[in-house]
């Protein structure tokens, strides 16, 4: 009788999405101590560099500085309660993050960053991490498997 094991099924779950697309990586080797950090510390929970490439990439007409304020517009939190903010975010990955910026002829003029490519999904950033780390207020959790798009937790 064979004995399926934590590890067998977090291993079949990786194969899993990997064949749908996602890249696959090994949490401890993007932690932040590691040799290939993909953020700045454990409580961090987006991927930045990620997130940055998907967004100049997803938006080359709309100016740096409206793409960095989208961003930061993400990683801040605007609402106390995690409902509210989880609804916020998930209007943000469907509809766009809302910003204005100066055109050439100097008006401001309003437009929406997208966070997602939903008319070619191969042109997002898909990928899984096993055994992702976050510390936050001195708790340890390490989920099993974090799916990230461009950057962006969205599965755990």
């Amino acid at each position: 009788m064979s004995k399926f094991t934590e590890t067998h099924v977090e291993d079949a779950a990786l194969a899993w999405v990997s064949e749908l697309g996602y890249a696959i990586l090994h949490g401890p080797d993007i932690a932040p101590d590691s040799a290939h950090p993909e953020r700045i510390s454990y409580d961090e929970v987006i991927l930045p560099a990620r997130l940055n490439a998907a967004v100049a990439r997803l938006n080359p007409t709309i100016p740096a500085e409206a793409q960095a304020d989208a961003i930061r517009r993400v990683r801040l939190a605007e609402y106390p309660g995690l409902v509210e903010e989880n609804r916020r975010l998930n209007r943000y990955l469907v509809e766009g993050v809302p910003v204005e910026f100066a055109g050439p002829d100097g008006a401001i003029k309003g437009d929406v960053v997208r966070l997602v490519d939903y008319a070619d999904p191969a042109a997002n950033d898909w990928l899984a991490v096993n055994q992702f780390t976050v510390i936050e207020q001195k708790t340890n959790r390490r989920p099993d498997i974090v799916l990230f798009l461009n950057g962006l937790p969205v599965v755990v």
